[in-house]
């Protein structure tokens, strides 16, 4: 069938031609932007769940929900290593420019950039040369301590107030926020907290991975009161089938039932694998309806290419006891395992493992569903790792 018609689109935070099973978590994001614009307190949303299962993609349908809503919004990609500072600071910039473009009689915009001129003054002092062009002078006395977790929130009051002088809302997007550390994390609950006393008119709402709630609350223990931790899992059958259906029909071409069975049991319902299997599925046949055969050979290209673009641009990153590590907790089986499982099946103490286990988690590539448990981030990545390294060497 002809490729360029495809309507499959595998691709990091790319949208689904057909957005499915989400319809919860898009009522509660309608309700949480249509409160926070009246003036009326709301938990801000931070959604949590395994690489591939459609964080981003959600995170931008909310996004433009807010924007067709009248929001003012930011979109920031958090990055392992960079701090939240220098990241955050450019789009607050361009933020307060938009809303002093807006016709108003206060001087609250003027006072954000000020604000914010003296939060990348303490930026440069702590961080070394940050540049970020503002003419404006810096309001002295106000998030310029060099502290984080005092100047942050400041500079969200400042945001908040200019907003509302000009009768607009602010939305925040922050994705992969897990990679913020424990004093970054613990600024922006600090700062969400300052507004959701003042009910200002600003919201926050990110995305990460399932060790995101942990996080939040060993940063600050009132992170639950502040924000709720949506889980955004796999898609049921119907619903996977639905995904692969509906944009299939709309192009007149349709999928036999025992095809539809086949790549549910291949891809466990995870957004991403479906758009691979579909994509490829579609490329593979010459005609319609797809067959379970065209799914079978459609599985022989689909596993290269997520083993190119998917898992190995995750598994590169990783050091060679990193990759041992790993390679131990696929030998044990697809369930979450204890290190001490891990460690026996290494044979070392499992005191040896903690800096590994700690590293492993950072990245993102593990992380803990229950106390003492260890499972993968990243669906399918055990079968990646046996597949990579055949030969396990205890």
């Amino acid at each position: 069938m002809d490729p360029i018609k495809n309507p499959f689109s595998p691709g990091a935070g790319s949208p689904p031609p057909e957005l499915v099973g989400r319809d919860p978590i898009l009522e509660q994001a309608r309700i949480l932007l249509g409160r926070i614009r009246q003036r009326r307190s709301e938990k801000s949303m931070l959604l949590t769940g395994l690489r591939g299962v459609g964080k981003t993609v959600l995170l931008n349908e909310i996004k433009r929900m807010a924007d067709a809503d009248g929001y003012r919004t930011i979109f920031i990609e958090a990055h392992e290593g960079k701090a939240l500072g220098p990241q955050i600071a450019p789009y607050l910039r361009s933020l307060l420019y938009d809303l002093d473009r807006i016709a108003g009689t206060g001087d609250k915009v003027k006072r954000g950039l000020a604000v914010l001129r003296s939060f990348i003054g303490s930026l440069s002092l702590t961080m070394g040369d940050v540049t970020i062009g503002l003419d404006i002078d810096p309001e002295k006395g106000t998030a310029d301590s060099g502290d984080l977790e005092i100047d942050l929130p400041h500079l969200f009051i400042a945001i908040g107030e200019a907003a509302e002088d000009r009768n607009m809302a602010v939305a925040i997007f922050i994705d992969e926020i897990q990679y913020f550390n424990k004093k970054e994390l613990g600024a922006l609950i600090m700062a969400m907290h300052k507004i959701q006393q003042q009910q200002l008119p600003l919201v926050l709402l990110g995305a990460g991975l399932p060790i995101l709630p942990g996080l939040a609350g060993a940063s600050k223990s009132y992170a639950e009161r502040l924000f709720s931790f949506p889980n955004i899992g796999t898609l049921s059958q119907d619903d996977s089938a639905k995904a692969l259906q509906d944009p299939a029909h709309e192009a007149g071409i349709a999928f036999e039932p025992s095809a539809l069975t086949e790549v549910y049991r291949l891809t466990k319902g995870y957004p991403y694998f479906l758009q691979e299997w579909g994509y490829v599925a579609w490329n593979v046949a010459t005609s319609s309806p797809i067959t379970l055969q065209v799914i079978q050979d459609a599985t022989v290209r689909v596993i290269p290419r997520l083993d190119e673009n998917f898992f190995r641009v995750r598994y590169e990153r990783l050091s060679p006891s990193e990759k041992n590590f790993l390679r131990a907790m696929a030998e044990l089986g697809p369930d979450a395992h204890r290190t001490g499982d891990i460690a026996d099946i290494l044979r070392v103490k499992v005191t040896s493992l903690g800096p590994v286990r700690a590293k492993l988690i950072n990245k993102g590539m593990i992380y803990s569903p229950a106390h003492g448990d260890l499972t993968f981030t990243v669906p399918l990545f055990r079968e990646f790792m046996i597949r990579t390294i055949p030969e396990f060497q205890r």
